[in-house]
């Protein structure tokens, strides 16, 4: 049964809830984006929020916008700091609607959750974040999709297990992580504790300082440590440092394993012959082998109207990762006009669009995203999906999956995360939300 059919009755009880109301040719809804495009970490932003404007550009040129309604942006550039991130949502969230804010730093949106909070306006963290976000019992606002930090790292060791046999088999393996200086290297060094505790690995963890460009005397001690593996929790220009430096002190790189910000083709491109045999999680494939990034190579930027300063990039893994999460975005927004009409959505409405984001796989190959990204399952309690990832493994030219979609262990993480959502609510005076909350939402007249 395609989308439109299954949301059919949807539409119809919106448009009599709303006396029959369609989208005008004033109707817009903006996407206020803290981008950087300069800076150690440009290669990781220009590519991210290319794909993502390339995909909303695609929906308004082919389809005119979502139902009617034209989709809008605007950009602050961040240079990945927090202060000017920051800056920047101050200024731009008097935008009227505005449907959710997509930093793509751990540091930014740490700094926006109470302003989003309160704005009632949708946070998304696609990949990264705060691993408690993914409780909306507690952060109604905050939508850490696809992948959050803890799931992420159960999912790399599920991986490393799965090369050496089996869970059991990791007791005594030395396991390194190399992990960037920051709030979002720092964020899973005490789930790497716990599971070096229950499965008997030694874990060691080092510190990179930012941004990355000196290495030696960390990479002397893996030599002199000789671990197992090397997990590479890096960004920016920290990787292809990290490969070259691993070659020079004789260390493999089929042996280390990129997290998810380790894992494009402008963090192995720069080391050559050093990364060749890299592997690295992700959770969406590159190249352009699918219909949406064909449209988008076809229609805009055929049409000179992409977003990429270099259209070799299309395709890329982090142009790929920002039109999935162009995808999720729009897809949110369509989901909420069902409910609430086709017209400019307040920013609650748009969580609530979220709140409901089940994209099964016949809906992703509608969207012509078949074998990009897996399907995705968000609820009002689980803001992150289901955490289903891949590995793929760098052969000097391109990116190759090794493996099958890998599950985290959410029986291990889901308690810890709820742990840390409810001491984060009791600090904050918050009552926890429960399912009967998520259907009270603000009117446009009071948002």
């Amino acid at each position: 049964m395609s989308f439109l059919k299954r949301i059919a009755p949807a539409l119809l009880a919106a448009s009599i809830l709303t006396g029959g109301a369609t989208a005008s040719l004033a109707d817009e809804q903006h996407f206020p984006l803290q981008s950087y495009r300069v800076g150690p970490y440009a290669a990781g932003g220009t590519g991210f929020f290319g794909g993502f404007i390339d995909y909303l550009n695609l929906i308004n040129t082919r389809d005119g916008g979502v139902n009617g309604v034209k989709l809008t942006w605007s950009e602050g550039e961040t240079e990945y700091e927090v202060e000017k991130g920051v800056e920047v949502y101050q200024r731009l969230k008097s935008n009227p609607g505005i449907a959710a804010w997509n930093p793509l730093s751990v540091g930014i949106a740490y700094a926006m959750i109470d302003g989003v909070t309160e704005d009632q306006t949708p946070l998304l963290t696609i990949n990264h974040g705060r691993t408690d976000t993914t409780d909306g019992r507690v952060f109604p606002y905050v939508f850490p999709l696809l992948l959050n930090p803890y799931s992420e790292t159960s999912g790399i060791i599920n991986y490393i297990a799965s090369k050496e046999g089996g869970h059991e088999a990791l007791a005594g393996k030395k396991i390194v992580v190399l992990y960037h200086g920051s709030p979002y290297g720092k964020e899973t060094i005490p789930i790497y504790e716990l599971l070096a505790e229950k499965y008997g690995f030694e874990l060691q963890q080092i510190e990179v300082p930012h941004p990355g460009n000196e290495q030696q005397a960390q990479w002397l001690t893996i030599r002199r440590e000789r671990p197992d593996y090397v997990v590479l929790r890096g960004w920016g220009v920290m990787n292809p440092v990290a490969l070259t430096t691993a070659q020079r002190n004789g260390f493999p790189a089929d042996r280390i394993i990129g997290n998810v910000w380790s894992n494009s083709e402008e963090d192995v491109t720069p080391a050559g012959d050093a990364a060749i045999g890299y592997t690295a999680i992700t959770t969406q494939a590159s190249g352009t082998d699918y219909p949406v990034v064909q449209e988008i190579e076809d229609k805009i930027y055929g049409a000179n109207l992409g977003n990429l300063s270099d259209p070799a990039r299309i395709g890329s893994v982090y142009h790929n990762l920002g039109i999935v999460n162009g995808i999720l975005n729009v897809e949110a927004i369509r989901i909420a006009q069902a409910r609430f009409g086709n017209r400019t959505l307040t920013g609650d409405e748009v969580r609530w669009g979220f709140e409901h984001l089940q994209l099964s796989p016949e809906r992703v190959k509608e969207v012509g995203a078949e074998n990009l990204f897996h399907s995705i399952n968000v609820t009002w309690d689980n803001h992150e999906g289901e955490g289903y990832v891949t590995f793929q493994q760098w052969d000097g030219q391109k990116w190759n999956v090794i493996s099958d979609w890998i599950a985290p262990d959410w029986a291990l993480l889901r308690p810890i995360i709820e742990a840390s959502s409810e001491a984060y609510a009791a600090e904050k005076g918050l009552t926890l939300r429960t399912e009967a909350d998520v259907d009270t939402v603000a009117s446009p007249a009071s948002n």
